[in-house]
């Protein structure tokens, strides 16, 4: 490969990495082209966008976009790259792929690294945790409803009181002198 196709290419892959805020470095060397295409079609469906890079290219263009060098170590052998603005969507994505595989000797994607809410996860054994893992938006709605709960509560009980006292006047109202 010509190095102006090599510059081309981490230019492109820059880029890439530059419109998601997350990314999972994956393997999927095991997988045949049935397993390989289904795999796209969901990622497709959850709205992650799968790359097949080499290592070095890939390397340098994480390098230029200032990403941390531990995940470095997560650059060899088959790499595919999972890149998505939801944070947990490829794990998610990775668990339920290996779940519907019946065979269990089957190859399925394995989890190299990640890059998560700007933090560096290193290891298939992380894979769990990331399927938690909330994003911003969902974090700021469970604030937004935890500081609606008490003003709920308040409302509700000045409602239900507003009916028992309208119940008790209209009652004694009704009562024949």
């Amino acid at each position: 490969m010509k190095k102006e196709d090599k510059t081309a290419l981490i230019t492109e892959l820059q880029n890439t990495l530059g419109e998601y805020q997350h990314f999972y470095l994956t393997n999927i060397e095991g997988l045949n082209a049935e397993k390989t295409s289904a795999l796209r079609r969901e990622c497709f469906k959850q709205d992650v966008k799968l790359v097949m890079a080499k290592n070095t290219l890939l390397k340098k263009a994480l390098e230029a976009r200032g990403i941390d060098a531990s995940l470095f170590d997560a650059l060899k052998g088959n790499t595919a790259l999972m890149l998505c603005n939801t944070g947990n969507a490829p794990a998610r994505l990775i668990k339920e792929f290996t779940k519907k595989e019946k065979d269990k000797n089957a190859a399925r994607p394995q989890l190299k690294a990640a890059f998560v809410e700007e933090t560096v996860y290193v290891g298939a054994q992380n894979l769990e945790f990331l399927t938690t893992i909330k994003s911003k938006n969902e974090l700021i709605a469970d604030v937004i409803a935890l500081l609606q709960s008490p003003a709920k509560n308040v409302i509700s009980a000045l409602q239900s009181g507003g009916n028992t006292i309208h119940g008790v006047l209209k009652t004694l109202g009704e009562r024949p002198e």
